[in-house]
């Protein structure tokens, strides 16, 4: 596999460095890294991302995540191994990913349902962690960026 071109995020002057700024801010706002690495995952997972689901998937096994965790994540309603903030930020970050499969985009229940579980500082994070995702699976994905263990450098 070879990569259409190099990555835009590490080929345009300063937009790596902008794209983790925003990432690190996110991570600053207390929601745990561990549900912030899951929202990551399943984005990626989603959108068919390699790099991401690699690297977020590599990300929770560096956090000690039991494997569990991360294999069954694609299957999260239907496995008892997730708490109910995660399942609340999974579903946000589904509905946030899929925009265009309803037409009401992110049902008021799943906004509801997010925000017993999070102040309005952590649903801000939650949102600038899933807009961030879609973000890197929107460049990687069309340039076909391919994983690998180079991936490891960046956890």
């Amino acid at each position: 596999m070879q990569p259409r071109i190099k990555s835009p995020a590490l080929t345009i002057p300063g937009s790596s460095e902008s794209l983790l700024a925003i990432s690190n801010a996110a991570e600053a706002c207390g929601v745990p890294r561990a549900t912030l690495e899951l929202v990551h995952l399943r984005v990626g997972q989603i959108n068919g991302c390699s790099v991401c689901v690699d690297m977020h998937a590599r990300a929770l096994e560096k956090l000690a995540e039991k494997s569990t965790r991360i294999f069954a994540l694609g299957a999260w309603r239907e496995t008892p191994y997730y708490t109910e903030p995660e399942r609340a930020a999974l579903a946000l970050a589904e509905a946030a990913t899929r925009l265009s499969d309803r037409t009401d985009a992110v049902p008021d229940e799943v906004w509801k349902e997010a925000s017993r579980h999070f102040v309005e500082l952590e649903l801000g994070a939650l949102v600038m962690t899933i807009a961030i995702a879609n973000l890197w699976n929107r460049l990687n994905v069309p340039t076909r960026q391919v994983t690998g263990d180079w991936i490891a450098q960046y956890i």
